[in-house]
C-alpha cells in the first residue's frame, strides 16, 4: 500500500495537467497536445522527445473517451463525422510517412501564423454575433485531408485547424467541437499504430499513465461544458484559445522562422 500512494504522489503532476488540458480540449476542440506539451516540458522538466512520445500515446485515450461522452450528450453531426474521417485518416497516414522521411517541422511557424489570424476573426465574429445562424460546412474533406497530415507531420494540428475552418464557414460550434473531438480518436489511433508497435509497454511511464488517468477523469466534463455553453461563449472560448496558443507557438519558434 506505501508503494501505491507514493506512485500516486509521483503521477499527481501529470493526472493534474491531462485533467486541465483535457478539460479545455473536450470543450474546445483543441489544444490538448500543445497545453500537456509546454506544461511538461516548462514546468516539470520533462525531455521534449519523452514529452512528445507521452502525449501522442495518451490522446488515443484522451480522444476515446472524449469522443465517448461527446456522443453520448449527442453532440455529433453524424453526417460531417462520416466526411471527416476517411480524408483525416488519409491526411494522417500520408503526414507519417512524411515526417519518417523529411523534416515538415519548418511548415509549422506559419501555420501558426494563419491560426493566429483565424483566431482573431473567429473573436470578431464571436462580439458581433447576436442571433445563431448556423450552415452545414461544405469545404469539409479537402479540410479534413490537410488537418490529418498537419497533426502527423507537424506534431498536432488536427483540433486547431480543423475545428477553426468549419466555425469560420458557419457550424454550429457545439456540432463542430463534438465532431472533430470524436473523428479524432480514428485518426490518432491510424497514425499510432506503428508508434506502439515499435515502444511496445515501454511507453507506459508514469507520465503516460497519470496523463491518461487524468485525462479519461476530465472527458466527461469538457463534453457538458460543450453542449450547454452558448455558442456565442464557445466560439469566444475557441477564439481566444486559438490566438494564445498559435501566438505561444510562433514566440518559440521565433528563431527559425
Amino acid at each position: 500500500m506505501p508503494d501505491f500512494t507514493s506512485l500516486l504522489i509521483d503521477m499527481a503532476p501529470f493526472i493534474a495537467i491531462g485533467m486541465a488540458a483535457q478539460m479545455i480540449d473536450g470543450a474546445l476542440g483543441m489544444a490538448f497536445g500543445v497545453i500537456t506539451q509546454t506544461l511538461l516540458v516548462s514546468a516539470l522538466g520533462v525531455p521534449p522527445a519523452t514529452a512528445s512520445a507521452s502525449v501522442h500515446l495518451v490522446e488515443l485515450f484522451t480522444t476515446g473517451a472524449s469522443g465517448a461522452s461527446h456522443i453520448w450528450h449527442r453532440n455529433v453531426d453524424w453526417g460531417l463525422f462520416r466526411r471527416l474521417v476517411p480524408f483525416g485518416v488519409l491526411g494522417g497516414v500520408a503526414g507519417a510517412y512524411v515526417l519518417s522521411n523529411i523534416d515538415a517541422s519548418a511548415a509549422r511557424p506559419f501555420v501558426m501564423i494563419y491560426l493566429t489570424g483565424i483566431g482573431f476573426y473567429l473573436l470578431w465574429r464571436a462580439i458581433r454575433l447576436s442571433k445563431p445562424r448556423f450552415e452545414d460546412p461544405r469545404y469539409t474533406r479537402p479540410l479534413a485531408l490537410a488537418g490529418g497530415f498537419l497533426d502527423a507531420a507537424g506534431g498536432g494540428g488536427w483540433g486547431p485547424v480543423v475545428t477553426s475552418n468549419l466555425l469560420i464557414q458557419g457550424g454550429d460550434p457545439r456540432k463542430i467541437i463534438g465532431s472533430v473531438n470524436s473523428a479524432e480518436f480514428l485518426l490518432t489511433l491510424s497514425i499510432s499504430i506503428a508508434f506502439i508497435a515499435t515502444l511496445g509497454l515501454a511507453a507506459f511511464t508514469k507520465i503516460t499513465v497519470g496523463l491518461i488517468i487524468g485525462g479519461v477523469v476530465a472527458a466527461p466534463f469538457g463534453a457538458v461544458l460543450a453542449s450547454r455553453v452558448g455558442p456565442r461563449y464557445l466560439l469566444l472560448a475557441v477564439a481566444i484559445v486559438l490566438i494564445a496558443t498559435s501566438a505561444y507557438s510562433i514566440y518559440r519558434a521565433w528563431p527559425l522562422i
